[in-house]
């Protein structure tokens, strides 16, 4: 029998489309205000009647094309440069006038909670709110939906950033799109499509999961969790029952994971990431794996990011478009079976793909919540990662030189240091056994010996293994070293 994701896979394949369209209609990404990629082909897309002759006139240019048998049409653009804003008229059977719209630079950013998380939630929230006056910057938030198949447009609009519209918006991409408009002095777009709580594997596509057998688990994670929903919706119906009773006092009884819930694989790609992937974008970020910490799936998060990668950069047609995501934070209260620095760890590791970079952030967390406040930061050092003026130290190589081990680091900069210039912390130490022991480290220029009394024959090193580490190695930018072992590469 086929399974719910290969049967809304199949029916995407099979379906066909309306071909009702009279008048031009545009999807809502082709709206007053909208930011195009400046220096890059930008494709203008919609319906009308199947044959329709189409025209789309802006800024000296003029695009004229034909709708295909299904009603679709889309025309493109010549490269533009920065410029003032200015309307575009798109005529078919009707005349439209899209206002206001400027040429620049379009990111994406998605995730779960930490992207989700807003300017009103983060640090010096009301001071950051009223400065949000940025005429150049312009906002599309993507509305949380669930589907079981690709659906073609989203209800939402551009909007101009101000401090009306900036206040339930993504603190990380609007603090990443600031730096970036500030540094480049050229105007940015940003798309938020975000869902705080939820999976990578719902944000990647039916083909790229099921096509990677070493993502089955979250598959059989996924069916494990239909096979038992009629249970649970029981239970939680009657908890829901008892909730009211009492007066709903305290939160309400969460709503079990089943058919059509958010966690439900690639749902959320079908409604809030395919609608986008005819827009002409730059880039994109990333900030989620905090489900797969909870849930046991840490070992194969890696694998699973640079799953989406690569989906997302062959859904968008646009080749090995930057790419940039958020490490996991630094958190005391994260459940201790170790996932967490794996989730870290396979971030690192799908630095691989090209075109890509990690933002380490295990210096600004919080202790007992998920959710980090200084997101001014974290926009900071993916701008860094943007503009290619800096990142975090990552481990390379050892090598082992009599009682200790010299350990060597890629993104040093001239000189590794530590932060405030205090003693160097967060390097264990183990032999053959693999038994860590605190260790002793010093810094020699861009390279950091590792020893301890305790372990005569070293193997093994780590740094900042650990939920909530006391480790402050950072690099001549003041960017924190990325934790890493030393294991899975020599075994």
């Amino acid at each position: 029998m086929l399974s719910r994701i290969a049967t809304a896979v199949f029916a995407a394949v099979l379906a066909l489309p309306s071909t009702g369209f009279a008048d031009v209609q545009l999807p809502g990404i082709i709206s007053d205000h909208m930011l195009l990629q400046r220096d890059m082909p930008a494709r203008i897309f919609g319906k009308a009647s199947p044959g329709e002759a189409v025209s789309v006139a802006f800024r000296g240019q003029t695009v004229q094309t034909v709708t295909d048998a299904t009603g679709r049409w889309e025309a493109w653009l010549k490269p533009m440069a920065s410029g003032p804003s200015a309307a575009m008229t798109i005529q078919g059977a009707n005349t439209i006038t899209i206002a206001d719209v400027l040429i620049g630079d379009v990111w994406i950013g998605s995730g779960q909670s930490n992207m989700q998380w807003a300017v009103w939630q983060s640090d010096n929230a009301d001071a950051e709110i009223a400065a949000a006056k940025f005429p150049q910057i312009r906002l599309f938030y993507v509305p949380r939906k669930t589907s079981p198949v690709p659906v073609e447009d989203v209800d939402a609009r551009w909007v101009v950033c101000s401090p009306e519209t900036i206040k339930d918006f993504s603190a990380v991409l609007y603090y990443f799109g600031r730096q970036m408009h500030q540094d480049l002095k050229t105007p940015v777009g940003l798309i938020h499509s975000s869902w705080g709580g939820t999976p990578i594997a719902s944000w990647i596509s039916g083909p790229a999961l099921m096509g990677n057998t070493r993502l089955e688990p979250f598959l059989s994670y996924w069916q494990n969790m239909v096979l038992h929903y009629p249970e649970n919706q029981s239970r939680y119906e009657q908890a829901v029952k008892k909730w009211e009773a009492g007066g709903s006092q305290g939160a309400r009884p969460a709503v079990p994971l089943g058919p059509g819930h958010q966690h439900e694989p690639t749902t959320l790609y079908n409604a809030m990431v395919a609608p986008l992937v005819k827009y002409t974008i730059k880039g994109a970020l990333w900030y989620q794996g905090e489900t797969e910490a909870g849930r046991v799936q840490g070992d194969i998060y890696g694998e699973a990011l640079m799953t989406l990668v690569s989906d997302w950069r062959r859904a968008f047609g646009q080749g090995e478009f930057p790419f940039y995501w958020v490490q996991l934070a630094n958190y005391g209260n994260a459940t201790k079976n170790g996932h967490w620095m794996l989730v870290q760890e396979g971030q690192v590791k799908a630095t691989a793909l090209r075109n890509t970079g990690v933002a380490i952030i295990n210096d600004i967390g919080n202790q007992t919540s998920i959710h980090p406040t200084n997101k001014q930061d974290v926009g900071r050092r993916l701008a860094m990662l943007a503009q290619n003026t800096g990142e975090s130290p990552r481990y390379r190589q050892f090598t082992r030189e009599g009682d200790a081990i010299r350990i060597w680091f890629d993104h040093a900069g001239k000189a590794l240091k530590t932060r405030a210039g205090a003693p160097l912390t967060g390097f264990q130490i183990a032999g053959s056994d693999r038994k860590y022991v605190p260790a002793a480290a010093r810094i020699e220029g861009t390279t950091v010996v590792v020893s301890s009394a305790e372990v005569t024959d070293p193997r093994f090193v780590r740094y900042a293994w650990d939920y909530y580490p006391e480790a402050n190695l950072v690099n001549e930018w003041g960017l924190p070293a990325s934790l890493f072992r030393t294991d899975e590469r020599d075994q």
